[in-house]
């Protein structure tokens, strides 16, 4: 098949962030499909419109369209137009077989659709966040007729596409129950990078090159420090956990609007450089490193349930890859997996002392933290196989080809 994969924010594993987009298309692009990822170049050189790369057997079509966690709402929602215009453009130009449009946000449905009614062929919905629903319940979409809009938009997709593919069992329910068949809409949930995380990082370089570190333990968080993440809540943990065990550290890789009153906050708790540690986004391959290092990995959410209750984030997925506890401060899917595999915590989400106490307790018993790995290890390998995932994705975009043919 020809696959016209859109996605706005695609990722490879030399830049910061998550890369199930590059993971999912590289298998497919191994398997023999010619895959042709439509994207967004969020720093673009001045003047470019267009550039094109070849990303691990994936064409990669980059469009300029500048994008990052601080832009306001307005900015955000005129970046959204502007690449809707682009990418519509260069995937009915690109003539695919099928169409397959992973999401956030919901205007990546635009593209799809048109060139999927110009071409006269299949398209494949995938759905990371439940958008609408997100940016509503958190008060980001307020005018009537914006939230008219969105939902028209999300009920065209859900009815228009071929298959849709949820990345959590809740959200699958969530879908179903806005009138879509059960038998088209599949589960296929974030996968473990074990090529990357599972050989074991180079722990030694990071703890020796820190002072602060050395053989102290280590708790990381490593992603998105936006509104709806609470990394400030970390803060006041760091905070606690200080007064309970100040040989513990912890560290931060992100980037986001939220950063600075995050390090405003830690500056006037007392933790930063103390036993709170800020660092820039890295690639997953120095990630790697990092949590190889790390005893323990967290992962944060914030905000109404819809936020969280189907999360499926790259961190939780990382930690297992490298397998390392991870602490979930939200009682959600991924948050209950680990829980329930001895692999992870359900930290109180309004209470730091009482999250402090059970990190302490955690990172104190000896036994659970030698435990940890194999299973981890059993879930990266089975469950959450990315070659699994893949081949199933896989599937999916060929019997919506066949179907059409």
């Amino acid at each position: 098949m020809r696959v016209v994969y859109l996605h706005q924010y695609f990722l490879t594993p030399e830049m910061a962030g998550g890369t199930r987009s590059y993971e999912m298309a590289r298998r497919l692009a191994a398997a023999g499909h010619e895959v042709h990822m439509i994207t967004s170049d969020q720093r673009p050189a001045p003047g470019g419109h267009w550039r094109d790369t070849d990303e691990a057997g994936i064409r990669v079509h980059w469009a300029a369209v500048p994008y990052d966690n601080t832009m306001s709402f307005g900015q955000r929602i005129v970046a959204f137009a502007r690449f809707a215009w682009m990418a519509t453009r260069r995937a009915v130009a690109l003539r695919g077989d099928v169409i397959f449009a992973t999401s956030t946000p919901l205007t990546i449905a635009i593209p799809a659709l048109v060139a999927s009614w110009i071409r006269r062929v299949p398209f494949v919905f995938e759905v990371r966040d439940l958008w609408p629903d997100v940016p509503i319940a958190l008060g980001a979409i307020r005018n009537p007729v914006a939230v008219r809009l969105a939902r028209w938009l999300e009920t065209l997709a859900y009815r228009r596409a071929s298959h849709v593919v949820a990345l959590a069992p809740g959200m699958r329910d969530d879908i179903v129950a806005k009138g879509i068949p059960a038998a088209k809409v599949s589960v296929i949930p974030n996968g473990c990078d074990l090529d990357v995380f599972g050989k074991g990082g180079n722990a030694r370089a990071v703890r020796d090159t820190h002072s602060w570190l050395g053989e102290r333990r280590l708790v990381l968080f490593a992603g998105t420090i936006g509104m709806v993440n609470g990394v400030d809540y970390l803060v006041e943990v760091a905070r606690e956990v200080k007064a309970l065990d100040a040989e513990i550290r912890f560290a931060l890789f992100g980037a986001g609007r939220e950063r600075e009153s995050v390090r405003d906050l830690a500056e006037r708790a007392g933790v930063l450089g103390v036993n709170f540690f800020m660092h820039d986004p890295v690639p997953k391959k120095q990630l790697a490193d990092w949590l190889a290092a790390a005893d323990l990995a967290v992962a944060l959410f914030t905000g109404p349930r819809v936020v969280w209750k189907d999360a499926v984030q790259n961190k939780f997925f990382d930690a297992l890859a490298a397998g390392k506890p991870i602490a979930n401060n939200f009682d959600g899917w991924q948050s209950r997996i680990a829980a329930e595999a001895g692999v992870g915590l359900i930290l109180d989400p309004k209470d730091a002392a009482a999250a402090a106490r059970q990190l302490v307790h955690a990172l104190n018993d000896a036994q659970w933290l030698a435990e940890v790995p194999a299973r981890a290890r059993r879930l990266a390998e089975g469950q959450f196989s990315r070659d699994r995932l893949a081949a199933q994705l896989g599937g999916i975009l060929e019997a919506a080809a066949k179907r059409q043919c």
